[in-house]
């Protein structure tokens, strides 16, 4: 019997199989743990990437574009663009000592003629602009000048209602004002409808065109009513939502793309109304 406790005693106590439950558990555990763990890629690029820069690792890459130079006048200077000058100048040349009269040069006097030209037309833009100030600020017109022509906006809001071509009563006397404006300038007279890019189909208009085209003829109407404006200035056009200021992308942008422009060309610009555009 003595024999058989000794036996017994030289074995592994009986806390060790506690001990190793309690380790498996404890293993089990932090193996569940990581298995709902995530890693973040992005972090883990980051500290990579830091880590290399630390230690200063490189490595080669093969170039497959031949380097090319840099110019420093291409950085540093960029090339400017012409202006007409109002400074007039008078040149003379000639080949020949023993003639009584220099000849002048016929490109002077063509940009002599361009020079007088822009400003007559920035003048008469101007007057325009001074003329219909009180109209822009309300927001009711936009006044745009461009290379030998004037651009008198009008907007859809106040001047005329959703879908329809009847212009608004309260917008009358802005129209007799645009009217009288007009007639106090030259050149030729191109009146635009425009629309957003929206369909409309009523038992009025077919279509964007129809409505567009509409527009403009109501405030061709409007300009020959309040004055005696001679007809063969005045070409109307209708272009729907072909030409849009914006990109008709939203609610404002398309309210800004509804809108009837009378454009003043300058007669030297355009010798015939055929050909007119904006």
């Amino acid at each position: 019997m003595s024999r058989a406790k000794a036996k017994a005693a030289t074995g592994a106590p009986a806390w060790v199989m506690t001990f190793a439950d309690l380790m498996s558990l404890l293993m089990c555990f932090f193996v569940l743990l990581l298995s709902f763990s995530e890693m973040d890629v992005q972090k883990y690029k980051q500290v990579a990437g830091s880590l290399r820069e630390a230690f200063g690792v490189q490595r080669l890459v093969e170039s497959k574009i031949m380097p090319k130079g840099t110019s420093i006048i291409a950085q540093e200077f960029s090339p400017g663009r012409p202006t007409p000058t109002p400074i007039n100048e008078v040149r003379q040349q000639t080949t020949d000592e023993t003639k009584e009269n220099l000849d002048f040069s016929d490109s002077e006097h063509k940009g002599k003629g361009s020079a007088e030209h822009a400003q007559e037309s920035s003048e008469q833009a101007g007057r325009i602009l001074e003329m219909l100030k009180e109209e822009v600020e309300l927001g009711q017109l936009d006044v745009e000048t461009a290379p030998g022509k004037t651009i008198i906006r009008i907007q859809e809001k106040g001047s005329f209602g959703s879908g329809s071509a009847v212009l608004e009563n309260p917008f009358e006397p802005v129209m007799a004002k645009i009217s009288d404006v007009i007639t106090q300038t030259s050149g030729h007279i191109v009146v635009g409808g425009h629309t957003d890019d929206i369909p409309i189909a009523t038992q009025r208009y077919r279509s964007n065109w129809e409505l567009s085209a509409g527009r403009a003829v109501t405030v061709v109407h409007h300009l020959l009513r309040y004055n005696a404006l001679d007809e063969s200035r005045v070409l109307v056009q209708g272009h729907a939502d072909s030409r849009p200021l914006v990109p008709n992308d939203s609610r404002a942008n398309r309210a800004r793309n509804r809108r009837v422009e009378i454009t003043i060309v300058e007669s030297e610009a355009e010798t015939a109304p055929d050909g007119l555009s904006h």
